[in-house]
Protein backbone atom coordinates (compact mmCIF):
# COMPACT_ATOMS: atom_id res chain seq x y z
CA UNK A 1 0.00 0.00 0.00
CA UNK A 2 1.43 3.49 -0.68
CA UNK A 3 1.89 5.87 1.87
CA UNK A 4 -1.21 7.98 0.72
CA UNK A 5 -3.16 4.64 0.59
CA UNK A 6 -2.01 3.64 4.37
CA UNK A 7 -2.63 7.27 5.24
CA UNK A 8 -6.33 7.24 4.21
CA UNK A 9 -6.43 3.83 5.31
CA UNK A 10 -5.53 4.65 8.83
CA UNK A 11 -7.96 7.78 8.84
CA UNK A 12 -11.23 5.77 7.65
CA UNK A 13 -10.54 3.11 10.90
CA UNK A 14 -9.92 6.63 13.22
CA UNK A 15 -12.38 9.20 12.03
CA UNK A 16 -14.98 7.73 9.87
CA UNK A 17 -17.73 7.64 12.04
CA UNK A 18 -16.80 10.92 14.17
CA UNK A 19 -17.24 12.76 10.27
CA UNK A 20 -20.07 11.03 9.42
CA UNK A 21 -21.76 11.76 12.91
CA UNK A 22 -20.71 15.58 13.17
CA UNK A 23 -22.58 15.78 9.44
CA UNK A 24 -25.61 13.76 10.80
CA UNK A 25 -25.90 16.75 13.94
CA UNK A 26 -25.86 19.89 11.61
CA UNK A 27 -27.81 18.09 8.94
CA UNK A 28 -29.94 15.68 10.44
CA UNK A 29 -29.92 13.72 6.83
CA UNK A 30 -27.69 10.09 7.13
CA UNK A 31 -27.43 9.36 3.58
CA UNK A 32 -26.06 12.88 2.76
CA UNK A 33 -23.81 12.62 6.08
CA UNK A 34 -22.32 9.08 4.61
CA UNK A 35 -22.10 10.14 0.88
CA UNK A 36 -20.31 13.18 2.00
CA UNK A 37 -18.10 11.54 3.73
CA UNK A 38 -17.31 8.93 1.07
CA UNK A 39 -16.59 11.75 -1.19
CA UNK A 40 -14.14 13.51 1.08
CA UNK A 41 -12.15 10.09 1.43
CA UNK A 42 -12.32 9.97 -2.41
CA UNK A 43 -11.28 13.03 -2.71
CA UNK A 44 -8.22 12.51 -0.46
CA UNK A 45 -7.19 9.83 -2.61
CA UNK A 46 -6.68 12.55 -5.39
CA UNK A 47 -5.45 15.03 -4.07
CA UNK A 48 -3.08 13.81 -1.14
CA UNK A 49 -0.44 12.42 -3.74
CA UNK A 50 -0.42 15.57 -5.13
CA UNK A 51 -0.80 18.34 -2.20
CA UNK A 52 0.65 15.85 0.43
CA UNK A 53 -1.27 14.33 3.54
CA UNK A 54 -2.20 17.03 5.66
CA UNK A 55 -0.83 17.52 9.13
CA UNK A 56 -3.93 17.40 10.45
CA UNK A 57 -5.72 14.51 8.07
CA UNK A 58 -8.73 14.52 9.99
CA UNK A 59 -9.49 18.25 9.93
CA UNK A 60 -9.03 17.83 6.41
CA UNK A 61 -11.33 15.23 6.06
CA UNK A 62 -14.22 16.96 8.01
CA UNK A 63 -13.79 20.38 6.37
CA UNK A 64 -14.07 18.74 2.75
CA UNK A 65 -16.96 16.52 3.65
CA UNK A 66 -19.12 19.78 5.14
CA UNK A 67 -17.85 21.26 2.00
CA UNK A 68 -19.10 18.32 -0.11
CA UNK A 69 -22.74 18.37 1.95
CA UNK A 70 -22.77 21.81 1.30
CA UNK A 71 -22.46 21.49 -2.31
CA UNK A 72 -25.37 18.45 -2.57
CA UNK A 73 -27.40 20.86 -0.80
CA UNK A 74 -27.15 23.89 -3.16
CA UNK A 75 -27.49 21.38 -5.84
CA UNK A 76 -30.92 20.09 -4.42
CA UNK A 77 -32.19 23.83 -4.60
CA UNK A 78 -35.17 23.34 -2.13
CA UNK A 79 -36.04 25.41 1.65
CA UNK A 80 -35.38 22.38 3.56
CA UNK A 81 -31.79 22.24 1.74
CA UNK A 82 -30.77 26.02 2.26
CA UNK A 83 -31.52 25.26 5.67
CA UNK A 84 -29.53 22.74 6.19
CA UNK A 85 -26.75 24.46 4.43
CA UNK A 86 -26.70 27.50 6.58
CA UNK A 87 -26.78 25.11 9.93
CA UNK A 88 -23.33 23.98 8.22
CA UNK A 89 -21.95 27.14 7.40
CA UNK A 90 -23.02 27.89 11.33
CA UNK A 91 -20.95 25.17 12.61
CA UNK A 92 -18.12 26.12 10.15
CA UNK A 93 -17.81 29.31 11.47
CA UNK A 94 -18.37 28.66 14.89
CA UNK A 95 -15.71 25.83 14.18
CA UNK A 96 -17.58 23.67 16.52
CA UNK A 97 -15.83 20.03 16.41
CA UNK A 98 -17.59 18.07 19.28
CA UNK A 99 -16.46 14.62 17.38
CA UNK A 100 -16.37 12.53 20.28
CA UNK A 101 -19.24 13.36 21.51
CA UNK A 102 -20.94 13.00 17.63
CA UNK A 103 -19.24 9.40 17.83
CA UNK A 104 -21.41 8.25 20.82
CA UNK A 105 -24.35 9.84 19.59
CA UNK A 106 -23.91 7.61 16.42
CA UNK A 107 -23.78 4.92 18.19
CA UNK A 108 -26.40 4.60 20.45
CA UNK A 109 -28.63 5.98 17.59
CA UNK A 110 -27.49 3.18 15.47
CA UNK A 111 -28.45 0.44 18.23
CA UNK A 112 -31.72 2.21 19.00
CA UNK A 113 -33.75 -0.60 20.74
CA UNK A 114 -36.86 0.57 18.05
CA UNK A 115 -34.22 -1.41 15.64
CA UNK A 116 -33.79 -5.37 14.86
CA UNK A 117 -30.46 -6.18 16.47
CA UNK A 118 -29.32 -7.75 12.59
CA UNK A 119 -30.61 -4.16 11.46
CA UNK A 120 -28.42 -2.50 14.78
CA UNK A 121 -25.26 -4.22 13.43
CA UNK A 122 -25.27 -3.69 10.37
CA UNK A 123 -26.06 0.23 10.54
CA UNK A 124 -23.60 0.27 13.13
CA UNK A 125 -21.01 -1.61 10.74
CA UNK A 126 -21.58 1.14 7.97
CA UNK A 127 -22.27 4.54 9.75
CA UNK A 128 -19.93 3.61 12.70
CA UNK A 129 -17.16 1.78 11.50
CA UNK A 130 -17.09 2.72 7.71
CA UNK A 131 -18.03 -0.42 6.12
CA UNK A 132 -19.22 -0.65 2.43
CA UNK A 133 -22.22 -1.97 1.74
CA UNK A 134 -20.65 -5.14 -0.41
CA UNK A 135 -18.86 -5.57 2.91
CA UNK A 136 -21.50 -6.11 4.91
CA UNK A 137 -23.62 -7.93 2.87
CA UNK A 138 -20.87 -10.63 2.38
CA UNK A 139 -20.82 -10.81 5.94
CA UNK A 140 -23.97 -11.31 6.86
CA UNK A 141 -24.37 -13.47 3.77
CA UNK A 142 -26.94 -11.57 1.82
CA UNK A 143 -26.97 -9.63 -1.52
CA UNK A 144 -25.76 -6.25 -1.89
CA UNK A 145 -28.98 -5.36 -3.09
CA UNK A 146 -30.89 -6.89 0.10
CA UNK A 147 -28.40 -5.10 2.45
CA UNK A 148 -28.39 -1.60 0.90
CA UNK A 149 -32.35 -2.03 0.85
CA UNK A 150 -32.02 -2.96 4.79
CA UNK A 151 -29.96 0.10 5.63
CA UNK A 152 -32.14 2.22 3.58
CA UNK A 153 -35.00 1.18 5.91
CA UNK A 154 -33.90 1.83 8.86
CA UNK A 155 -32.29 5.17 8.09
CA UNK A 156 -35.86 6.05 6.88
CA UNK A 157 -37.45 4.46 10.22
CA UNK A 158 -34.92 6.38 12.26
CA UNK A 159 -36.40 9.71 10.50
CA UNK A 160 -39.78 8.79 10.06
CA UNK A 161 -40.11 7.41 14.07
CA UNK A 162 -38.01 10.60 15.34
CA UNK A 163 -35.57 8.46 16.60
CA UNK A 164 -33.24 11.24 18.49
CA UNK A 165 -29.96 11.54 17.19
CA UNK A 166 -28.16 11.67 21.26
CA UNK A 167 -26.34 9.80 24.07
CA UNK A 168 -29.55 9.05 26.04
CA UNK A 169 -30.43 11.02 29.40
CA UNK A 170 -29.21 9.82 32.45
CA UNK A 171 -31.98 7.90 33.48
CA UNK A 172 -32.57 6.11 30.20
CA UNK A 173 -28.98 5.03 29.92
CA UNK A 174 -28.90 1.74 31.93
CA UNK A 175 -31.94 0.36 29.72
CA UNK A 176 -30.09 1.36 26.25
CA UNK A 177 -26.53 -0.15 27.62
CA UNK A 178 -27.23 -3.39 26.58
CA UNK A 179 -28.00 -3.27 23.24
CA UNK A 180 -24.82 -1.48 22.67
CA UNK A 181 -22.77 -3.94 24.26
CA UNK A 182 -24.32 -6.19 22.37
CA UNK A 183 -23.79 -4.71 18.65
CA UNK A 184 -20.08 -3.36 19.82
CA UNK A 185 -19.24 -7.41 20.71
CA UNK A 186 -20.91 -8.89 17.28
CA UNK A 187 -18.99 -6.00 15.41
CA UNK A 188 -15.78 -7.28 17.14
CA UNK A 189 -16.72 -10.52 16.61
CA UNK A 190 -17.42 -10.25 12.66
CA UNK A 191 -14.12 -8.29 12.35
CA UNK A 192 -12.34 -10.87 14.74
CA UNK A 193 -13.48 -13.61 12.92
CA UNK A 194 -13.12 -12.32 9.22
CA UNK A 195 -8.96 -12.64 9.79
CA UNK A 196 -8.57 -9.83 7.51
CA UNK A 197 -10.55 -7.39 9.13
CA UNK A 198 -8.36 -6.32 12.08
CA UNK A 199 -9.59 -2.54 11.53
CA UNK A 200 -13.06 -3.53 12.40
CA UNK A 201 -12.21 -5.14 15.98
CA UNK A 202 -9.71 -1.74 16.85
CA UNK A 203 -13.53 0.33 15.88
CA UNK A 204 -15.26 -1.98 18.70
CA UNK A 205 -12.95 -1.65 20.22
CA UNK A 206 -12.52 1.78 20.30
CA UNK A 207 -15.65 1.85 20.60
CA UNK A 208 -16.55 0.26 23.62
CA UNK A 209 -13.44 2.52 25.35
CA UNK A 210 -15.80 5.72 24.48
CA UNK A 211 -18.63 3.69 25.95
CA UNK A 212 -16.85 2.83 29.26
CA UNK A 213 -15.57 6.57 29.54
CA UNK A 214 -19.05 7.48 29.21
CA UNK A 215 -20.75 5.30 32.22
CA UNK A 216 -17.50 4.36 34.43
CA UNK A 217 -19.36 3.10 37.02
CA UNK A 218 -20.75 0.50 34.60
CA UNK A 219 -19.24 -2.75 34.95
CA UNK A 220 -20.56 -4.69 32.18
CA UNK A 221 -19.51 -1.88 30.04
CA UNK A 222 -16.09 -2.34 31.74
CA UNK A 223 -16.13 -5.61 31.28
CA UNK A 224 -16.86 -5.67 27.39
CA UNK A 225 -13.69 -3.59 26.61
CA UNK A 226 -11.67 -5.98 29.38
CA UNK A 227 -12.95 -8.65 27.07
CA UNK A 228 -12.44 -7.15 24.08
CA UNK A 229 -8.66 -6.04 24.85
CA UNK A 230 -8.09 -9.50 25.92
CA UNK A 231 -9.45 -10.77 22.97
CA UNK A 232 -7.65 -8.78 20.66
CA UNK A 233 -4.35 -8.86 21.99
CA UNK A 234 -3.77 -12.08 20.16
CA UNK A 235 -4.34 -10.71 17.03
CA UNK A 236 -0.57 -10.84 15.53
CA UNK A 237 -0.63 -14.37 16.54
CA UNK A 238 -3.26 -16.07 15.47
CA UNK A 239 -1.87 -16.70 11.49
CA UNK A 240 0.71 -19.18 10.57
CA UNK A 241 3.44 -18.50 8.05
CA UNK A 242 1.32 -20.15 5.74
CA UNK A 243 -1.77 -17.58 6.65
CA UNK A 244 -3.24 -20.85 8.42
CA UNK A 245 -5.11 -20.06 11.12
CA UNK A 246 -3.84 -20.86 14.88
CA UNK A 247 -5.18 -22.61 18.03
CA UNK A 248 -4.39 -21.01 21.33
CA UNK A 249 -2.15 -23.96 21.78
CA UNK A 250 -0.12 -22.86 18.08
CA UNK A 251 -0.03 -19.05 18.90
CA UNK A 252 3.81 -17.92 19.84
CA UNK A 253 2.91 -16.06 23.35
CA UNK A 254 5.49 -14.09 22.57
CA UNK A 255 3.32 -11.80 19.73
CA UNK A 256 0.94 -11.59 22.35
CA UNK A 257 0.29 -7.80 22.63
CA UNK A 258 0.79 -7.10 26.71
CA UNK A 259 0.03 -3.81 26.72
CA UNK A 260 -3.55 -4.71 26.01
CA UNK A 261 -3.61 -8.06 28.50
CA UNK A 262 -2.66 -5.71 31.05
CA UNK A 263 -5.21 -2.84 30.05
CA UNK A 264 -8.18 -5.61 30.45
CA UNK A 265 -6.67 -7.20 33.70
CA UNK A 266 -6.82 -4.04 35.06
CA UNK A 267 -10.65 -3.13 33.80
CA UNK A 268 -11.15 -6.27 35.21
CA UNK A 269 -14.60 -5.73 37.06
CA UNK A 270 -15.68 -7.28 40.13
CA UNK A 271 -18.78 -8.19 39.03
CA UNK A 272 -20.89 -11.67 37.72
CA UNK A 273 -22.65 -10.38 34.16
CA UNK A 274 -22.29 -12.37 30.95
CA UNK A 275 -19.28 -9.90 29.55
CA UNK A 276 -17.16 -9.87 33.39
CA UNK A 277 -17.54 -13.65 33.24
CA UNK A 278 -16.06 -14.02 29.18
CA UNK A 279 -13.44 -11.87 30.14
CA UNK A 280 -13.01 -13.85 33.20
CA UNK A 281 -12.09 -16.73 31.03
CA UNK A 282 -10.35 -14.76 28.19
CA UNK A 283 -7.84 -13.65 31.68
CA UNK A 284 -6.91 -17.20 32.15
CA UNK A 285 -5.81 -17.98 28.86
CA UNK A 286 -4.19 -14.78 28.44
CA UNK A 287 -2.45 -15.29 32.15
CA UNK A 288 -1.07 -18.69 30.66
CA UNK A 289 2.54 -18.37 30.07
CA UNK A 290 1.77 -21.45 27.90
CA UNK A 291 -0.99 -23.82 26.98
CA UNK A 292 -0.23 -26.50 29.37
CA UNK A 293 -0.28 -24.08 32.12
CA UNK A 294 -3.64 -22.63 31.19
CA UNK A 295 -6.27 -23.36 34.45
CA UNK A 296 -8.38 -25.17 33.03
CA UNK A 297 -10.61 -25.88 36.14
CA UNK A 298 -11.00 -22.24 36.74
CA UNK A 299 -12.26 -22.01 32.84
CA UNK A 300 -15.05 -24.76 33.33
CA UNK A 301 -16.01 -23.23 36.56
CA UNK A 302 -16.38 -19.74 34.78
CA UNK A 303 -18.47 -21.78 32.34
CA UNK A 304 -20.85 -22.96 35.01
CA UNK A 305 -21.34 -19.31 36.51
CA UNK A 306 -22.15 -18.35 32.64
CA UNK A 307 -24.57 -21.31 32.49
CA UNK A 308 -26.39 -20.36 35.80
CA UNK A 309 -26.75 -16.96 33.95
CA UNK A 310 -27.47 -17.39 30.43
CA UNK A 311 -28.26 -20.94 29.57
CA UNK A 312 -27.58 -21.72 25.97
CA UNK A 313 -26.40 -25.04 24.11
CA UNK A 314 -23.22 -23.17 22.53
CA UNK A 315 -22.04 -22.27 26.43
CA UNK A 316 -22.33 -25.87 26.86
CA UNK A 317 -20.70 -26.95 24.12
CA UNK A 318 -17.65 -24.30 25.14
CA UNK A 319 -17.96 -25.58 28.72
CA UNK A 320 -17.84 -29.60 27.06
CA UNK A 321 -14.41 -28.24 25.66
CA UNK A 322 -12.96 -26.68 28.98
CA UNK A 323 -14.07 -30.02 30.85
CA UNK A 324 -12.49 -32.06 28.17
CA UNK A 325 -9.18 -30.30 28.93
CA UNK A 326 -9.13 -30.41 32.17
CA UNK A 327 -10.18 -34.03 32.78
CA UNK A 328 -9.88 -35.55 29.76
CA UNK A 329 -11.42 -35.71 26.16
CA UNK A 330 -13.82 -38.77 27.16
CA UNK A 331 -15.28 -36.38 29.39
CA UNK A 332 -15.86 -33.25 27.18
CA UNK A 333 -16.78 -36.21 24.44
CA UNK A 334 -19.73 -37.49 26.81
CA UNK A 335 -21.13 -33.81 26.92
CA UNK A 336 -20.75 -32.77 23.59
CA UNK A 337 -22.78 -36.10 22.59
CA UNK A 338 -25.90 -35.02 24.66
CA UNK A 339 -25.95 -31.79 22.85
CA UNK A 340 -28.87 -31.21 20.12
CA UNK A 341 -26.69 -28.11 17.78
CA UNK A 342 -27.59 -29.50 14.43
CA UNK A 343 -26.34 -27.90 11.44
CA UNK A 344 -23.90 -26.13 13.97
CA UNK A 345 -20.36 -26.71 12.33
CA UNK A 346 -18.58 -26.41 15.26
CA UNK A 347 -20.48 -28.99 17.39
CA UNK A 348 -18.65 -31.61 14.99
CA UNK A 349 -15.28 -29.57 15.17
CA UNK A 350 -14.92 -29.84 18.71
CA UNK A 351 -15.89 -33.71 18.64
CA UNK A 352 -13.34 -34.10 16.16
CA UNK A 353 -10.41 -32.23 18.33
CA UNK A 354 -11.80 -34.29 21.05
CA UNK A 355 -11.55 -37.71 19.27
CA UNK A 356 -7.85 -36.61 17.68
CA UNK A 357 -6.76 -36.09 21.49
CA UNK A 358 -8.24 -39.42 22.89
CA UNK A 359 -5.98 -41.12 19.70
CA UNK A 360 -9.69 -42.39 17.60
CA UNK A 361 -8.78 -40.97 14.08
CA UNK A 362 -11.36 -42.80 12.28
CA UNK A 363 -13.90 -41.25 14.44
CA UNK A 364 -12.05 -37.83 14.23
CA UNK A 365 -11.70 -37.79 10.57
CA UNK A 366 -15.52 -38.41 10.19
CA UNK A 367 -16.41 -35.63 12.54
CA UNK A 368 -13.81 -33.16 10.34
CA UNK A 369 -15.76 -34.08 7.44
CA UNK A 370 -19.08 -33.12 8.81
CA UNK A 371 -17.62 -29.88 10.24
CA UNK A 372 -16.35 -29.02 6.77
CA UNK A 373 -19.47 -29.78 4.83
CA UNK A 374 -20.92 -27.14 7.34
CA UNK A 375 -18.26 -24.67 6.98
CA UNK A 376 -17.94 -21.88 3.75
CA UNK A 377 -15.16 -21.41 2.84
CA UNK A 378 -12.84 -18.68 4.52
CA UNK A 379 -10.17 -19.04 6.99
CA UNK A 380 -11.97 -21.50 9.29
CA UNK A 381 -12.69 -23.91 6.27
CA UNK A 382 -9.41 -24.62 5.14
CA UNK A 383 -8.02 -24.14 9.03
CA UNK A 384 -10.53 -27.79 9.66
CA UNK A 385 -9.25 -28.98 5.81
CA UNK A 386 -5.56 -28.72 7.12
CA UNK A 387 -6.47 -30.46 10.69
CA UNK A 388 -8.27 -33.70 7.99
CA UNK A 389 -5.06 -33.57 5.89
CA UNK A 390 -2.67 -34.12 9.08
CA UNK A 391 -5.24 -37.13 10.50
CA UNK A 392 -5.36 -38.46 7.34
CA UNK A 393 -1.64 -38.26 6.34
Amino acid sequence: MTEVGAAVADASRSDWGRIVGALIRVTGDWTLAEDSTQDAFVTALTRWPVDGIPINPAAWLMTTARNRAIDRLRSAASEKARAREVSIMDSLQSGEEDIEDDRLRLIFTCCHPALALPTRVALTLRTVAGLTVPEIASAFLVPETTMAQRLVRARRKIEEAGIPYRVPPAELLGDRLGGVLAVLYLVFNQGYSAIARNELADSAVSMAKAVAALMPAEAEARALLALLLLQNSRRDARVGPAGELLTLEEQDRSLWHRDEIAHGLALLPASNGPYAIQAAIAACHASATSAPDTDWGAIVSLYDSLLDLTPSPVVELNRAIAVGMRDGPDAGLAILDSLHLEGYRWLPAAQGDLLRRAGRTADAVARFREAIALTPEGPEREDMERRLAELES
